[in-house]
């Protein structure tokens, strides 16, 4: 339809050339606001960490609903990646990473979740929502206490129990600039 009406108008300028533009018929258009929350990234220093704060105690009821259908529980596992447990097997023929066994850096766990979960609505939640699920991860995986405050301030000062075991890939970079803490 479009095509044809292009034809047409092509046709009656006696064949100029036009240029018409044509609109999306899928969904409505991203709005600013829309755009600018997707197109940032985390960074292990708490860098670009958003406003909000949860507990692990408020994830676990969010996480029950938007996550143990393809992750499980810390007792029983689900479809997909599991999330909890794994501690000392790195480095093993059973190595198991999880969110307590691998991951090197709290933030990028929130950065991650808040990026591409739940899978079939990614970054439909609130930061708090967020906050929350990540704390409960946490938590579940002995990294965290039950009531800690997770926040873009306390995010960035939890160890995670794998930290030392990676290799930074330019160890030339002077500490002044180094994330590493």
């Amino acid at each position: 339809m479009f095509l044809r009406k292009i034809l047409m108008a092509s046709l009656l300028l006696g064949g100029a050339t036009i240029t018409v533009a044509q609109e999306s018929r899928f969904g409505t258009p991203a709005t600013q606001a829309d755009i600018d929350k997707r197109f940032w990234s985390t960074f292990p220093d708490g860098e670009n960490l958003p406003d909000g704060q949860g507990t692990a105690m408020l994830g676990k009821p969010l996480f029950e609903e938007q996550c143990t259908i393809c992750h499980g529980t810390p007792e029983a596992r689900g479809e997909n990646d599991v999330l909890f447990g794994g501690h000392g097997t790195i480095g093993t023929d059973k190595a198991l990473a999880t969110v307590g066994s691998y991951w090197p850096y709290a933030t990028t766990v929130f950065n991650y979740i808040r990026k591409a979960m739940p899978y079939t609505a990614p970054m439909s939640m609130t930061n708090s929502e967020y906050y929350s699920i990540t704390a409960y991860l946490l938590y579940e995986n002995g990294i965290i206490g039950e009531g800690d405050v997770i926040n873009k301030e306390t995010l960035p000062d939890v160890k995670m129990p794998n930290a030392g075991n990676f290799i930074m890939a330019y160890p030339e970079v002077p500490e002044e600039y180094s994330i590493q803490k």
